[in-house]
């Protein structure tokens, strides 16, 4: 007889978490081999960099794509302008918020999903946007103009 524990792990029925059924099979549709966490969030990596998606379901459903980043000591160790960074690419970008906790930076970017929403399309462009503002924080913090503004640091 087969040991139980070896069998594959499979996530539950798609009625019992409607959105995040719907976010496991757009990013299989993409060639992305999604996974759940121990919090029951998607897991999947894109551009070699490990993401997530938090699914809210409920009378109004949200899907969070989101990351985190360990701040690395090859970076300014300044809380406040790692802080201003992230209040700039806040204020700056649509759709992603952008902060920091006990030295790990945490990007998301948060849609309200309807029965008709395309989550193959708000995926991509969440996933893209995460990345894309992990990318500007960083050069912010490196002292790169990102925005092209004349007084910027």
């Amino acid at each position: 007889m087969t040991d139980p524990t070896a069998l594959p792990s499979f996530p539950p029925p798609a009625d019992e978490h409607p959105l995040r059924g719907r976010v496991l099979d757009a990013l299989q549709d993409e060639g992305f081999r999604p996974d759940l966490d121990a919090d029951g969030d998607v897991s999947f990596k894109a551009e070699g960099q490990q993401l997530f998606v938090h699914c809210t379901e409920g009378d109004v459903p949200v899907l969070r794509v989101f990351g985190q980043w360990q701040i690395g000591e090859d970076l300014p160790q300044d809380e406040l302008a790692q802080l201003q960074a992230s209040n700039d690419l806040t204020l700056r970008l649509n759709i992603v918020k952008v902060g920091l906790s006990n030295g790990t930076l945490v990007v998301t970017g948060e849609h309200i999903v309807t029965p008709e929403s395309d989550v193959r399309g708000l995926l991509q462009l969440s996933t893209q946007l995460v990345l894309t503002a992990v990318h500007l924080w960083h050069q912010l913090m490196l002292g790169n103009n990102v925005f092209g503004d004349e007084n910027q640091g």
